[in-house]
């Protein structure tokens, strides 16, 4: 069992640094983006834009970016690799344009859904053809009219999607969601200067021209989440996290943690390009207990359920996670993947329809083969439970942590 002691500062924020290249890409000037995220994910939507005909120069992780606003494609074939953020926030802009795009991506990706962008795109004029509402999209350019729209589900990738759209189309677009899901793309439009409004869990868009921006990006919470969980769970572990984004809408683990007695501080506060960001002080807790983990907190933690999974297997007493039906829909049936996998492990946890159910504490036996799944945060959990358990476990397809952490381990073993 290892002690996890030390500083270390989280690389950057996957979904901000989307919405930066993207974004930066639609703006008529200079952008210059710092600390932009390496995985492999933002790259693919780097990439996607450079297909576009936009000068993107790179150095390291500072992009330098010099747009018209216009694209000039050089194809019109697109690979979003395992991304659903890029191919649901680039649907949203090529469906107003005035060219044809084919977008693809691998197996993983090809079979999430996509009902939900092709949807509300096709009521704002959008010409879609799909392999029954999968990948590869194939989205001829129209031209678009704003729409009032209510969404069953709160999604930023959705609600991004839609807005987006809206800066190209004509009239008002309006998008209403169940809760409030991530908000960066609001956030970030704003500080672009588009003609946007937030109300609650409604924002409204018109027409807009992007200006250029300057920032830099905070550190990924939900990357994070495997180090805050580490140091919970395992004995005499005290470290600290630099640089976290603490952005309210997607620190849901945070308020989880604390709900169940995790001892987390935060060190230091400040906005950095409208995002709120600090450091994080947490220490070994162990006197966990078990709550329920529904309703409006689940979109401001929805890929961080599996670890809290495993952290509620070493809390005292039931924790029961619902409404977090969307899971099913991620890069594995995460409800189905993460039970299979800790029940390994000997977790007392059983699926439902919507969540699952874990009850604590457990000692953790290992000593198995486990599975990713091909999905990285279910490969990044089985590490950290690795942390604890009696004996070695080994993890199937790894690799795939480097989809959105390449460093992930290198920096753990710093830790050590």
């Amino acid at each position: 069992m290892k002690t996890l002691k030390g500083i270390i500062e989280i690389p950057s924020d996957k979904s901000i640094s989307h919405r930066a290249v993207i974004f930066s890409s639609l703006a008529k000037g200079k952008s210059v983006i710092k600390n932009f995220s390496l995985a492999q994910d933002p790259i693919s939507s780097l990439e996607f834009c450079k297909n576009l005909g936009v000068d993107i120069q790179q150095n390291g992780s500072t992009l330098i970016i010099n747009s018209n606003g216009n694209f000039n494609p050089l194809k019109n074939i697109f690979n979003c690799g395992n991304s659903g953020t890029t191919m649901r926030l680039m649907s949203g802009i090529l469906a107003g344009q005035n060219f044809n795009s084919t977008l693809i991506g691998d197996e993983s990706l090809s079979s999430r859904p996509m009902k939900r962008i092709i949807q509300p795109l096709s009521l704002m004029g959008a010409k879609i053809n799909s392999s029954d509402n999968h990948a590869p999209l194939l989205i001829s350019g129209s031209e678009l009219h704003g729409i009032d729209y209510c969404s069953k589900i709160s999604s930023a990738q959705v609600k991004s999607c839609v807005l987006l759209a809206g800066l190209f189309a004509d009239g008002n677009t309006i998008y209403t969601e169940p809760y409030l899901s991530r908000n960066h793309t609001e956030l970030m439009l704003t500080s672009m200067d588009a003609d946007i409004k937030i109300f609650n869990n409604t924002v409204s868009i018109k027409k807009s021209e992007l200006n250029p921006i300057n920032m830099e990006i905070c550190g990924d919470i939900s990357s994070a989440s495997y180090f805050i969980a580490g140091a919970i769970i395992t004995p005499n572990s005290d470290i600290i996290l630099k640089n976290v984004g603490l952005n309210p809408t997607r620190s849901g683990i945070l308020e989880v943690l604390k709900k169940m007695g995790g001892d987390i501080k935060i060190l230091d506060k400040k906005y950095i390009c409208n995002e709120l960001v600090g450091d994080l002080r947490i220490k070994y807790s162990p006197h966990l207990k078990g709550c329920e983990i529904s309703g409006e907190i689940i979109p401001k933690l929805i890929d961080e359920i599996p670890i809290i999974a495993l952290i509620a297997s070493q809390a005292d007493g039931q924790t029961i996670i619902k409404d977090a039906y969307d899971l099913r829909n991620k890069e594995s049936d995460r409800i189905k993947t993460t039970v299979a996998e800790l029940k390994k492990l000997r977790v007392d946890i059983k699926e439902t329809t919507d969540g699952m159910v874990i009850e604590g504490k457990s000692e953790l036996i290992g000593g198995v083969e486990t599975d990713s799944h091909k999905d990285h945060r279910l490969a990044m959990t089985l590490y950290v439970a690795n942390l604890i358990t009696k004996k070695e476990i080994s993890i199937h397809d790894f690799d795939w942590v480097k989809i959105s952490f390449p460093n992930f381990v290198e920096l753990f073993e710093s830790l050590y």
